[in-house]
């Protein structure tokens, strides 16, 4: 998680919400991202999805079989079914989200009876510090 902390800094430090994401298959780092809308002007450039594009070139497949993703935010409902599609093995998050989240909070979609693969999920890794970067980085911004 310190890995997808350090993401979440740099995203910040880019002018991005701080949001940070790693992904770990058989004990190695293979890919690692943070948010990247505002500089690719693209909305779906999350950190989760940044970094699952980038292990699905890394392991050269679509599917991310025993592969674990380390998140500083729960993921929203873009993220958690890229997620299920790319059939990550356990995901583990940081700060919840009860605005936009969709793991723990909102539509839930693990759960959904129309969810293909449902990864394990723990929550609450780094919590403390990965909400007070994103209060930190609001409170920034509102001046």
């Amino acid at each position: 998680m310190e890995i997808a902390l350090e993401e979440a800094r740099e995203a910040a430090r880019r002018g991005e919400v701080p949001v940070g994401a790693v992904i770990v298959k058989s004990g190695e780092v293979i890919s690692r991202a943070g948010n990247r809308t505002r500089e690719k002007n693209d909305p779906t450039a999350h950190a989760e999805i940044e970094a699952i594009r980038m292990a699905c070139r890394e392991v050269g497949d679509e599917r991310l079989i025993d592969a674990d993703l380390y998140v500083t935010l729960e993921p929203c409902t873009l993220c958690a079914a890229a997620i299920s599609f790319a059939r990550i093995r356990r995901l583990y998050f940081g700060a919840a989200d009860p605005k936009g989240g969709a793991v723990d909070s909102g539509v839930r979609f693990f759960s959904q009876p129309t969810c293909h693969h449902a990864p394990e999920v723990y929550s609450g890794f780094s919590e403390t510090e990965a909400a007070d970067l994103l209060k930190s980085f609001f409170r920034d911004r509102r001046g």
